[in-house]
């Protein structure tokens, strides 16, 4: 558990190529030059790097081991990890140092068995949110080929054809959560899916899985989107049965930041396995299109931040929220890197990388960065019951450092240091 804060450390002593060095507190700086903010105070995370480098070295502080991220008492499968560690595969390829991905690759260790069974996971839940922390075993079975990753990976496959579905074939978003389809879903199991099929399907059973990934959006835009703002709810009940659910259209009452967050971010990362010839290819990206129009016209126009409920920024209780602003500023900039919208929407991603530097992040005397103003978690149903109205949501913990605003800053970052 200390060799990932021992290498930090270790780190942190010397700094390649950028003409500093840092001296530990005991020592005089050894700098020619004037000394500077590190040379002087020997940080733990260097202020010389790139933001995305920064961010991850102080989540690997905060959190020494992987599986601990987000707050993990215990080794558990859970999602916000493997946001955390796509941005450190990033890193990793950016600057080839290993302690990036000896983190990585120690999240698959310390959950999956020798046998192939991952701990803590349920496959009879039916739990959409699993399957995401499946990317990280993609990734480290390209890279290792350990037998043990291939068989979890055909596990978490075989989800996906147990998963419960809506009469038109949406999935549902937990066997608990019968007859609904919640945006958070769609980030969860979509990009794993289409990524597994790009890995190891070939000829019709890829392209009846492709099509399959794409009517899950196809579904959302259907039954989700508000045509008056563009925007999307949080969920549809397709039964109508739930509290929290329109009696005539099924949906959830508010416009919920992080939800469409996930959706954002789920459409990008689709993209990216998606061939190229394939007819929803277009269809994802006037979908890209129109969601980003929508929120762009929700932006915070003085800090360049998105709230909480993104439709009533005056309200009280309400406040700029930093998991969506990271996730939105993610999505529109990979999206026009990736050219799937016009340079022009750059100045919208831009505004809000900058904001969120300016008002959500802050930076400790030992050089460790925090993201504030998280929104630790929302949902709807379950028990004690979650309404959906916006009294529930913006008053959910908020807090600092959570691994669901943690992970699309650096993926954000990433994109804007190319």
């Amino acid at each position: 558990m200390n060799f990932i804060n021992n290498k930090i450390k270790a780190y942190a002593v010397a700094i390649l190529g950028s003409g500093m060095f840092l001296a530990c507190a005991q020592t005089k700086s050894v700098a020619s030059r004037p000394a500077t903010e590190n040379s002087k105070s020997g940080k733990i995370v260097p202020t010389n790097l790139k933001w995305s480098e920064r961010m991850l070295l102080s989540e690997m502080n905060r959190f020494p081991e992987s599986w601990m991220l987000d707050f993990s008492k215990s080794p558990k499968w859970t999602y916000p990890s493997a946001i955390v560690l796509d941005g450190a595969e990033q890193v990793y390829a950016k600057t080839g140092k290993k302690e990036y991905y000896n983190y990585i690759s120690d999240f698959g260790e310390k959950l999956v068995k020798e046998d192939g069974s991952i701990l803590t996971y349920e496959l009879d839940k039916y739990n959409i949110d699993l399957l995401n922390s499946g990317n990280v075993l993609l990734y480290l079975y390209e890279k290792e080929k350990k037998e043990k990753y291939l068989k979890a990976l055909k596990m978490l496959r075989s989800q996906i054809d147990g998963q419960p579905r809506t009469s038109e074939g949406g999935f549902w978003h937990k066997k608990i959560y019968p007859s609904q389809m919640w945006l958070d879903g769609l980030y969860m199991g979509q990009p794993f899916y289409a990524h597994y099929t790009k890995d190891f399907a070939k000829g019709a059973e890829a392209t009846k899985a492709y099509d399959d990934v794409v009517l899950q959006f196809d579904l959302i835009q259907k039954h989700l989107v508000d045509k008056k703002t563009g925007l999307l709810y949080h969920a549809w009940d397709e039964s109508k049965e739930q509290a929290w659910a329109n009696k005539e259209t099924g949906v959830s009452p508010n416009f919920w930041g992080r939800a469409m967050g996930w959706y954002g971010m789920a459409m990008v990362d689709v993209l990216d396995y998606l061939p190229k010839d394939h007819p929803g290819r277009a269809k994802l990206i006037s979908y890209l299109k129109s969601y980003t129009d929508a929120i762009i016209k929700v932006q915070d126009k003085e800090n360049g931040l998105w709230y909480q409920v993104l439709d009533k920024a005056g309200e009280k209780g309400n406040y700029t929220e930093a998991t969506a602003s990271s996730m939105f500023v993610y999505t529109i900039i990979k999206s026009v890197n990736n050219g799937y919208l016009p340079k022009s929407y750059k100045t919208a991603a831009k505004k809000g990388y900058d904001g969120i530097i300016k008002n959500l992040i802050s930076v400790d005397e030992n050089g460790v960065v925090n993201l504030n103003k998280c929104c630790a978690v929302a949902g709807l149903g379950g028990k004690p019951y979650r309404d959906g109205s916006y009294e529930y949501y913006v008053n959910e913990e908020i807090r600092s450092n959570d691994a669901k605003g943690t992970g699309p800053f650096i993926l954000a970052s990433i994109e804007f240091e190319k």
